[in-house]
């Protein structure tokens, strides 16, 4: 048995050292438009299954020179089809009859049926992000309500520190500045947080003298600390072989360990484990014990395949077991975003998250890592997990996310929640919301609909407009409407509040908000796009600097964060 378990295994060396093949290539639909995540097979690899990435693109070693290749997607006919390796294949698959009429796209944000451009971004090699499509400027008179989900995702800010700190430029699509406003917190003065407030500012527009700046910032209820329910909390963790670096399974580990040191005896932690295999490393277990916890997270050792289908299936169940009425009951998933969901497509996993998600069970992804990092296949589980996103480049933001901003991550206030803006066409001529990107694939094909958000007790969300105003004695420039669930009921709840048509001088808006515009600048000048060309990097320094909280750790980091980027573009386009 040992010379058989030698012989696979020195076969298998081989094939990872000398493969020198590659099944390359892309899949579309019949209009050619890409196809994501679509389950790919080689005969020769069965029963490995690869997935195409954002742009529809996907390379599969080989020792063979000539393969059959398999591909399944959910409403198209299935592929297959012996090809010659390495030559670049265009695979176009066929819809299913009567597929196309049943399709519903999550949209983030529309204007009724009105989104922006198709225009085309760049992905990194080797790191997957969804391709986003930019807000452009929308008539008033034609499209008057604005729609807009509302979440709780940081993730955006904490890759882009981690690509600029690595002295790479970010990837276009990896840059979503709802996100970045998010992970900075804007404080709102107020007594009353029984439920949610609006407060909103005009001003004129830092980077486009032609036009006016309209900032909302929604202030979601805070639930009393010393009342927070009890939590059921299973740490699904993926320790497969790309895990074995100091940034990711390491890192993880530190961080959930200052999690465990916040968990009180009503609380209680379950750890499910997948590289190679699944497995329960610990039992549901009281948070008062801690040592017996930590030495379960401490044993953790990375190696293996991610067999994540089992592995989520598994987290589920224990949570379902551990479940809490009325209390926090979340899978938090830790991995580097290479995630394997074995025999299932897309479609599958989605119906399996969202029949727990009616359960009242939330989904928490942690990203780690980089070169192989996921963040579209994350961003797209926790959204279907009914959760949140954050990404973790060092420990300061373990304990930012896992410590400090607690609540707001893992209580959740405000089920399937979505935001409206009505503008009042006599006021507005034109208006862009600022963020709130589409996927590019969302919007291309198929019937859609906007998609609901989980909102964490005590968030502060900024939400931004660039306008064209008109002159207009109007004391209103519009209604401001949030639709939401009660979390673990299905009653809905409706929050509405008048934006007043009161104009303040930049120079005179509070530094917070000033430091917000700095920040949306900051992010449309990693887009790259001639939306946000027409100011330069030392505009956004002298602003920061100006408006900064120099006792604020995050915004003096963002300072030398913006700083290295000045650099790190200007030396870019110095080569071209």
């Amino acid at each position: 048995m040992k010379q058989i378990t030698s012989i696979l295994f020195f076969l298998l060396l081989y094939q990872v050292i000398h493969a020198q093949y590659y099944a390359r290539g892309i899949v579309t639909d019949e209009s050619g438009v890409p196809l994501y995540n679509v389950k790919i097979q080689l005969f020769s690899k069965v029963p490995s299954v690869f997935y195409s990435g954002a742009t529809g693109e996907f390379g599969i070693p080989s020792l063979l020179s000539s393969d059959t290749i398999y591909i399944k997607a959910e409403g198209y006919e299935d592929y297959q089809k012996f090809i010659p390796l390495n030559v670049y294949h265009v695979i176009s698959l066929k819809s299913l009859p009567g597929s196309r009429s049943i399709v519903k796209n999550k949209l983030v944000s529309y204007a009724f049926n009105k989104v922006g451009s198709n225009k085309e971004m760049q992905i990194s090699p080797g790191e997957s992000y969804s391709k986003l499509v930019e807000n452009q400027f929308v008539k008033t008179s034609e499209f008057p309500e604005s729609a807009f989900t509302l979440h709780i995702d940081r993730a955006s800010y904490s890759n882009i520190r981690r690509i600029l700190n690595m002295d790479m430029t970010v990837p276009p699509d990896a840059v979503r500045i709802d996100e970045i406003l998010n992970y900075f917190n804007f404080n709102q003065d107020t007594n009353s947080l029984n439920g949610f407030l609006l407060k909103s500012f005009q001003t004129s527009c830092p980077w486009n003298k032609n036009t006016s700046l309209l900032l909302l910032q929604l202030q979601a209820p805070k639930i009393d600390l010393s009342h927070l329910p009890a939590a059921n909390l299973v740490f699904l963790i993926d320790v497969s072989g790309s895990m074995d670096q100091p940034k990711r399974l390491p890192l993880l580990q530190q961080s959930l360990k200052l999690l465990v040191a916040n968990l009180r005896s009503i609380d209680s932690v379950s750890i499910v484990v997948y590289g190679g295999n699944v497995g329960i490393k610990l039992p549901q277990t009281s948070g008062a014990e801690k040592e017996k916890i930590n030495k379960a997270i401490d044993g953790l050792i990375a190696g293996g395949d991610t067999p994540g289908e089992f592995a989520i299936k598994t987290a589920y169940e224990l949570a379902e077991k551990g479940f809490i009425p009325g209390g926090i009951n979340r899978v938090i998933l830790a991995t580097d975003g290479d995630f394997n969901v074995g025999q299932s497509t897309d479609k599958e996993l989605e119906t399996m998250i969202l029949k727990y998600r009616q359960t009242g069970i939330y989904l928490s992804c942690l990203g780690v890592g980089m070169g192989n990092y996921k963040d579209s296949k994350l961003e797209t589980l926790s959204k279907n997990g009914n959760g949140n996103f954050a990404y973790i480049d060092n420990l300061f933001e373990g304990e930012k996310v896992l410590v400090t901003e607690f609540s707001k991550t893992l209580y959740a206030v405000a089920d399937n929640a979505s935001a409206s803006l009505h503008f009042d066409s006599n006021c507005i001529a034109e208006y862009k919301l600022i963020g709130y990107d589409n996927l590019k694939q969302n919007i291309v094909n198929g019937v859609s609909e906007l998609e609901g958000g989980t909102i964490g007790s005590g968030h502060s969300t900024l939400i931004a407009y660039e306008l064209i105003k008109k002159y207009s004695n109007d004391s209103l420039m519009g209604r401001f409407s949030l639709k939401y669930l009660i979390p673990g009921t299905q009653s809905v709840m409706l929050f509405q509040s008048n934006i007043a048509n009161q104009y303040t001088e930049f120079k005179n808006l509070n530094k917070q908000y000033q430091f917000a515009s700095a920040l949306i600048m900051f992010a449309g000048k990693l887009k790259q796009t001639d939306n946000w060309s027409h100011y330069s990097w030392d505009d956004i320094i002298r602003l920061t600097k100006r408006c900064i909280n120099k006792d604020d750790y995050t915004q003096v980091e963002f300072l030398k964060l913006l700083q290295k980027a000045k650099k790190i573009y200007e030396i870019k386009k110095e080569e071209k």
